[in-house]
């Protein structure tokens, strides 16, 4: 029998119990309420009409009693139910007509008085005769409905308790067996003595069982050697690997991460990562989430390293089952970096006294005194003084880029006016604003606060961020020069409306030596690089914002 029978069959059961019971007191509830409706319909009425005579009798002085009298005793005569009540009400109508045809002395009147109460007396008697049989008949549905009652209850309790077990029992056993092959117990089993849906549920089960069994028999082997294998190439790697659970435990870490950290393999696997960070300054920092690459110095292979962090989630089916830090040695290149930077220090140094030669020289030839240039002469004097000028500044912002880069670049932070950095860098681009005919317009509230920083540096940033947005407007076009004060700091603004700049190149437009393609040439593409590390430096920061067609608005905020 399939389960969906066996509960179809166990709720008609209950219905069944309950339609009886409702059926047996249905029954025996009318059968109280018709001989309670005979009660008061019959014989209440006759004792009512009865009163009502008796009380007529007591007005006889009224001429209106006879009237009284005669409607009551035909209603009388018209409710006859008990056996005998007829014979006494045409007693009682013989004693009236004799009472009322003059004959009204006391004794007629005693004598109707006394038929008037034996009419009475039978719907009294049969009030109490009915009340009493109602009573037995109340006993009587009391002992039935309580019997049927116990007998439905015992039925109801006795499958309340044993029907759930039914369903409730395999599902028990196949819970179990679930957990058994959880824990990898593939010889487990279920035994259902049942043709129904457990029996083929428990023969599906036992046939899975079976299979994962056969399986892990004939791979173990074949994952053990794999899994020995792959530590074998995580352990080889030079970078170091620590690999992390869901609860940030270790799972595993290679003999250059254990180097690293300066600890037994035993303390490290399986223990909670943070508990060990406690005392292991270099784990500590690992779990620290960062949005940015961060740059480690650790002392390794007798000497100081360099390694970059890497954090890579491990998803399973859009859930985090773990987490990988990589440790990447790049003291190599680090090495190479720093190697770089001082050759294009020593080579910007060096190119800056020959320059400086080649502008005296050309000073010189511009000199009347020594002789008159022809035109041709005068455009060649001016292509090498517009070279030379541009070379000269490449040189000296690729010094500035080495002295932020080594760290050697010095700052003299004190409380600046921010209308003098202003005034310094638009009177320093005097020359280009008049070539380009730019109209610069300031948007400066009254009564700025001193901002803290270096003042020269500062005027560099904005008078680089100037020089930009003039050499990428179009003539006689506008460029805003704004101060807004923010929350314990000033966010200055050079806004233009040139070209812009697409949205694909903006995240990069603050990389070493990055220039957008098609740029007006002339450009070192470091200038934007230098800014952002000076402003960084000086504990603020550096944002842009562009659309293409309708110009660029670079900004910085520096703190008051």
């Amino acid at each position: 029998m399939k389960i969906k029978t066996k509960i179809r069959l166990g709720l008609l059961f209950l219905l069944a119990i309950i339609i009886t019971l409702a059926i047996t007191g249905s029954y025996y509830i009318n059968r109280l309420a018709d001989i309670s409706s005979a009660i008061s319909k019959d014989n209440y009425e006759s004792i009512e009409y009865t009163k009502n005579m008796i009380q007529a009798l007591d007005e006889t002085e009224n001429d209106l009693w006879i009237n009284k009298f005669e409607q009551n005793l035909k209603a009388q005569e018209h409710n006859i139910t008990e056996v005998g009540e007829l014979d006494a009400t045409r007693e009682t109508r013989q004693e009236f007509e004799l009472y009322k045809s003059g004959e009204r002395d006391a004794q007629t009147e005693a004598l109707l008085r006394a038929k008037i109460l034996n009419v009475q007396d039978l719907n009294t008697q049969a009030i109490f005769r009915k009340n009493h049989a109602a009573t037995h008949t109340a006993k009587e549905v009391f002992a039935y409905i309580s019997v049927l009652g116990t007998l439905c209850f015992l039925l109801s309790f006795t499958f309340v308790v044993n029907f759930p077990g039914m369903i409730a029992n395999p599902i028990s056993e196949l819970t179990a067996g679930i957990r058994e092959i959880a824990n990898r117990n593939y010889a487990s089993r279920l035994h259902f003595d049942a043709d129904d849906e457990f029996g083929e549920l428990a023969n599906a089960f036992n046939e899975m069982a079976s299979r994962l069994d056969e399986y892990e028999n004939s791979n173990i082997s074949k994952l053990m050697l794999e899994k020995k294998r792959i530590e074998a190439i995580i352990n080889n790697m030079k970078d170091a690997i620590i690999g992390f659970d869901e609860k940030n435990r270790i799972l595993f870490a290679n003999t250059v991460a254990i180097q690293l950290l300066g600890v037994n393999q035993t303390e490290l696997i399986g223990k909670y990562a943070p508990d060990v960070a406690l005392r292991n300054d270099l784990l500590r920092n690992l779990l620290v989430k960062e949005e940015k690459e961060k740059l480690l110095k650790i002392y390794a292979d007798n000497k100081e390293s360099y390694f970059i962090k890497e954090s890579l989630e491990i998803v399973n089916e859009g859930e985090k089952i773990g987490e990988v830090t990589i440790l990447r040695n790049i003291t190599k290149f680090q090495e190479l970096d720093v190697a770089k930077t001082n050759f294009i220090a020593t080579i910007s140094h060096e190119l800056k006294t020959p320059i400086s030669s080649i502008k005296m020289s050309l000073k010189l030839l511009s000199d009347t005194r020594i002789g008159p240039l022809n035109a041709e002469q005068s455009k060649l004097v001016e292509d090498i003084k517009s070279d030379s000028q541009r070379l000269l500044k490449i040189t000296s912002e690729l010094l500035d880029m080495t002295q932020v880069e080594t760290g050697t670049i010095q700052f003299n932070i004190q409380s600046v006016d921010p209308l003098q950095i202003i005034e310094q860098a638009t009177s320093a681009i005097n020359s280009l604003i008049e070539e380009k005919k730019v109209v610069i317009e300031k948007k400066i509230p009254a009564n700025l606060p001193l901002i803290k920083a270096d003042a020269d540096k500062t005027t560099w940033v904005l008078l680089n961020f100037l020089t930009n947005a003039i050499r990428y407007s179009n003539p006689g076009a506008r460029v805003i020069i704004s101060v807004e004060p923010k929350q314990n700091a000033l966010l200055f603004s050079v806004q233009d409306f040139g070209r812009g700049i697409e949205q694909k190149y903006q995240a990069r437009i603050f990389e070493k030596f990055f220039q957008i393609p098609g740029s007006i040439p002339g450009g070192s593409g470091i200038g934007l690089t230098i800014s952002k590390e000076i402003i960084e430096k000086q504990g603020g920061k550096v944002s842009m914002q562009s659309e293409l067609g309708k110009g660029s608005k670079f900004s910085f905020e520096l703190g008051v």
